[in-house]
């Protein structure tokens, strides 16, 4: 690393919190020095208080830009200067690109959540899925979802802040896509459970399952669960197996999955934006998942 780094080394941050699980500063910085890129990659905790100022920074720092997570990805929108066509629909940002002092928002969240299951060798595309949270990347998830083919979408929310934003996903996906969508209380348990058992993939998309609500999840009750060839998609890698996953796995579900390789491929699509170089995906896949296999192993 030290190496690497000089007078010309370009910064590139990661802004969020908490954040400090964050496999995306390994992610990157293995494959800038793999590629032989001047850049370095950093994560900052910087809360919805913090944000204005930490954007700011970006500009006076000269950064190349930075990634954001909860829970700024929608609190940043009006701080920036440009939106591209995707994430103004979406309504989320969880990439900033910064050329000269302008800084334009892109999401790639939902890219990555796609992208990862086709690296499964699963196609969602044409299928009912369930879907809980309508944060940012809840939102990127479903309208990326449903512009690429999923049938039918069912968006659980708490009635809380996020509640309009589901509201919103729902009439755009049902206006702007051919998928019918439609929103539903997580509060009535009898619904959540029928939609559930009524889908091709079930994901998570909200931080229940993460530090410090680790030991939560929204589904308790391996019976929920009643086909062992559903998905089974929890956002949330640190842990990297959750509570939900542990659920999932009881009910005997072959396909569930942690966020890791959702968040290897928003990586990616974010890569090429900041470098425009292609991420040397399988490499840094290996990196990632080194601790998995020495776990297996022991």
């Amino acid at each position: 690393m030290t190496e690497r780094i000089d007078g010309h080394t370009l910064l590139i941050g990661l802004m969020a919190y908490p954040i400090r699980h964050s496999m995306s500063p390994t992610m990157h910085n293995n494959a800038f020095a793999k590629l032989g890129l001047n850049f370095a990659y950093l994560a900052f905790e910087i809360t919805n208080d913090t944000l204005p100022a930490a954007v700011q920074s970006i500009r006076t720092l000269d950064m190349r830009g930075s990634n954001i997570s909860m829970p700024n990805k929608q609190k940043i929108i009006p701080l920036l200067d440009k939106l591209d066509p995707a994430t103004e629909m979406i309504g989320a940002v969880n990439t900033v690109v910064n050329d000269h002092g302008v800084l334009t928002g892109y999401t790639t969240d939902g890219i990555g959540f796609m992208k990862s299951l086709d690296d499964e060798g699963l196609d969602i595309r044409g299928h009912k899925m369930t879907l809980a949270g309508a944060g940012g990347a809840g939102t990127a998830i479903a309208i990326q979802a449903a512009l690429d083919g999923v049938k039918e979408m069912s968006i659980f929310n708490r009635h809380d802040e996020f509640w309009d934003n589901a509201k919103r996903n729902v009439d755009i996906i049902n206006e702007k896509t051919d998928c019918k969508a439609t929103l539903h209380d997580l509060a009535d348990q009898d619904d959540y459970k029928a939609e559930i058992q009524s889908s091709f993939i079930y994901a998570d998309a909200t931080s229940v399952g993460m530090n410090p609500l680790q030991d939560q999840t929204l589904v308790t009750d391996p019976t929920w669960f009643n086909n062992p060839d559903q998905i089974v998609f929890d956002t949330v890698y640190a842990p990297r197996t959750t509570e939900l996953m542990k659920v999932a796995e009881k009910a005997g579900v072959k396909h569930v999955f942690n966020g890791l390789g959702m968040m290897l491929e928003q990586g990616a699509a974010a890569f090429k934006l900041w470098t425009g170089k292609e991420m040397p995906v399988d490499y840094i896949r290996e990196v990632l998942f080194e601790d998995d296999k020495e776990k297996a192993k022991a």
